[in-house]
């Protein structure tokens, strides 16, 4: 396969929604995994907009900020505290050894260090991630098979 194909591969996955792609061509095989944006609220790239509306008694905050620190105390999950287990490589998130097999772990398991607490599938070939320390799954914050970046927490341990 030609380097200018593949270079052009690339390009065209950065500016589609399209997340992976797999060709084969003969014998050669090539797959190209984009990388997905994180969302993130960022109060200085929104502009000020005019809204007229009729004057009325208000109870809730009134200012953007206001508003947006409400919403973000309401919708953000609470991080328990403890040692992160984070993503050594981008790939694939699978909480067991095989589709319908139970999960490696669970959240308020006890692990020890060494204990496998999933894979992650890079390039076909599933890398076994391994607790650093011993104690209790305190949170999981991927779902089975969710594509994962490099040091995503996957994990609190406490």
């Amino acid at each position: 396969m030609d380097i200018k194909k593949i270079e052009q591969l690339i390009a065209l996955i950065e500016k589609s929604n399209v997340n992976e792609i797999e060709i084969k061509e003969g014998e050669t095989s090539i797959r190209i995994t984009g990388i997905q944006p994180h969302h993130h609220i960022a109060m200085h790239t929104m502009s000020p907009q005019i809204i007229h509306q009729t004057p009325t008694v208000q109870t809730t905050p009134t200012t953007l900020e206001e508003k947006v620190a409400k919403q973000s105390t309401q919708t953000a999950p609470s991080i328990p505290q403890g040692h992160q287990v984070k993503s050594p490589m981008v790939g694939t998130f699978y909480q067991s050894p095989s589709p319908g097999a139970a999960p490696f772990v669970t959240e308020g398991q006890t692990v020890k260090k060494g204990d496998t607490l999933c894979i992650i599938e890079a390039m076909k070939i599933m890398n076994q991630i391994e607790a650093e320390i011993t104690g209790t799954v305190l949170k999981i914050f991927v779902s089975d098979g969710t594509p994962v970046e490099y040091d995503q927490p996957l994990f609190v341990i406490g």
